[in-house]
């Protein structure tokens, strides 16, 4: 096995040292980022001019025009910008359920994705082949990246990686097309000789009961060579905690995680922002949350519509977009997408500041969508590269009293006061809290928090929280000036578990689905008090 694994990760390096050499050519992709984009969406045109989505918006005339600048602003003026429930009736389902050919790509697209939405109820995208293969060399990426930071890639995949997806169980119907979670489709893509690598395994990933097939996934690993993980932080975390237990229940004097995987070498993380957890992985890694950090960690921006973006440098907390693997990314100022036309950007002209939503056109048939996540760039042609970062989701913000707030004030300010009073967080959400002259209640905000260590007291966490919000929020301050717009922020704790309660009440739980951070309204937050007084009425006997 260590022969064959050897093998594997020498192949990998000699098939990835062309493409790490490009990826650190930053001249190249601060000149050329525009153009190739361009490039991307005239091939894909080409590709589906015959579909019927692309002679209802006249791909072919499209296509046929020689300047790369005019074809790009015809294809705006024929196709607009939608959202998924725009897209989803006429021109999504078809294919999903009758396995249409032809429609919006070019055959049967056999294999879909089910995402959930937390405005249009679950999602289905498509998955094509061509899809399948811009995923395949965007994780590939991932380790051409890990080999220009002078990682081994023989010593890296001499061991096992531990992937922590979803099911890999697929749902199949009477037309032949697949569905379900993308961890299952891109499973696809495993096979000899990755498999030898790859944990958790084949039966352990088609277990569809979360909680079992984490406590398999968690004895394998405990007692493998691990020497990468690819997962959300917090499911990432839950697997360091068990396997930290087996270790000890096993007779291994084990206080962190490098105790029992003395190999391990790189953390693969995306899903969710990584400061939150920071502490507590610190903590899990070497013993202190003031420790040393995982010695390589990735972030990826990987949506099931499309694998977005990888961190290509150590350090920095933007990541790097993928402009050359079939799909085109276009970015909409966050106050015009509501607006009839609104203004769309290639990577060569947005501008730092600025917060844009997220639009695709991929080699999987979707055409123009809103993806949803809002990002700013840190890094813009012809500087370098384009690198961005997530600071929320267009539907995700709280604003019920004109404070403004979005999902990266929220996280800043939880990981800014969970630092300063050396509390360790768990999951956590936030939401408006309405006035109500009956009781008394003022407006304010309510931050309801798992702990994995909690501070001493909650009310130096709240000011803290408050504090950072302030610092980061012009309108924020102003609506907590005096506290007469709005009351300090209330801290509510809530028992481990909640959350996770929560996903599985959803059918959520596992993958990368998770609790949206924010929300401008208390659905959330009053189905979590329910939860945790079930759990607590339950636990009394009551």
């Amino acid at each position: 096995m260590a022969a064959w694994t050897s093998v594997v990760g020498s192949g990998l390096k000699a098939a990835l040292s062309r493409r790490a050499r490009l990826l650190d050519d930053r001249a190249y992709w601060a000149q050329n980022s525009g153009d190739i984009q361009r490039a991307e969406l005239r091939r894909l045109l080409q590709r589906a001019q015959d579909t019927a989505f692309g002679k209802r918006h006249g791909f072919q005339r499209i296509h046929a025009i020689t300047s790369d600048h005019g074809m790009l602003e015809a294809y705006r003026d024929a196709v607009p910008v939608r959202e998924y429930l725009a897209l989803r009736d006429e021109w999504l389902e078809p294919m999903r359920t009758g396995a249409i050919p032809d429609h919006c790509w070019p055959g049967v697209v056999r294999d879909w994705a089910q995402t959930s939405g937390t405005t249009a109820g679950d999602k289905y995208v498509p998955v094509s082949k061509d899809l399948l293969r811009h995923n395949m060399r965007s994780a590939l990426d991932i380790y051409a990246h890990a080999l220009r930071r002078g990682m081994s890639l023989s010593k890296l995949f001499g061991g096992k990686i531990v992937f922590l997806g979803g099911s890999t169980d697929l749902a199949e119907n009477d037309q032949g097309v697949r569905t379900g979670d993308l961890s299952g489709i891109v499973t696809q893509l495993i096979r000899w000789p990755l498999s030898t690598v790859y944990l958790p395994g084949k039966r352990v990933a088609l277990m569809s009961d979360w909680t079992e097939k984490m406590g398999a996934m968690s004895e394998l690993a405990a007692s493998a060579d691990v020497r990468a993980i690819s997962g959300m932080p917090s499911w990432s975390i839950v697997l360091f905690e068990r396997v930290i237990e087996l270790a000890r229940a096993g007779g291994l004097d084990a206080t962190c995680v490098r105790d029992v995987w003395p190999n391990f070498d790189l953390f693969i993380h995306g899903g969710t922002r990584f400061t939150p957890f920071e502490p507590r992985v610190r903590e899990l890694w070497s013993g202190s949350p003031t420790g040393d950090d995982v010695p390589n960690r990735i972030e990826v921006y990987a949506a099931s519509e499309a694998f977005v973006a990888v961190q290509d440098e150590r350090g920095e907390p933007s990541m790097r977009l993928n402009i050359d693997s079939g799909v085109v990314y276009e970015f909409v100022p966050v106050e015009e997408l509501s607006t009839g036309h609104p203004g769309a950007f290639l990577c060569d002209k947005v501008e730092k500041g600025q917060r844009y939503v997220v639009v695709l056109s991929t080699c999987g048939g979707l055409w123009r969508y809103v993806l949803g996540d809002v990002v700013e760039f840190d890094s813009i042609p012809p500087e370098g590269p384009a690198r961005l970062r997530i600071v929320g989701r267009h539907k995700h913000f709280i604003n019920a009293f004109g404070e403004n707030l979005i999902v990266e004030h929220i996280e800043t300010a939880v990981a800014r006061a969970a630092e300063k009073t050396g509390a360790r967080i768990g999951e956590f959400t936030a939401a408006p809290v309405y006035p109500d002259p009956s009781t008394g209640v003022r407006a304010g905000l309510e931050l309801a928090v798992e702990w994995h260590s909690p501070p001493a007291l909650l009310e130096p966490f709240g000011r803290e929280f408050d504090l950072s919000l302030k610092a980061q929020n012009v309108d924020y301050t102003t609506k907590r000036k005096d506290d007469l717009g709005m009351r300090p922020p209330t801290i509510t704790t809530l028992p481990g578990g909640t959350f996770h309660d929560w996903l599985a009440r959803r059918g959520k739980l596992g993958g990368q689905h998770k609790c949206p951070r924010c929300a401008n309204h208390r659905e959330i937050i009053a189905d979590l008090r329910e939860i945790a007084e079930s759990r607590e009425r339950a636990t009394s006997g009551a």
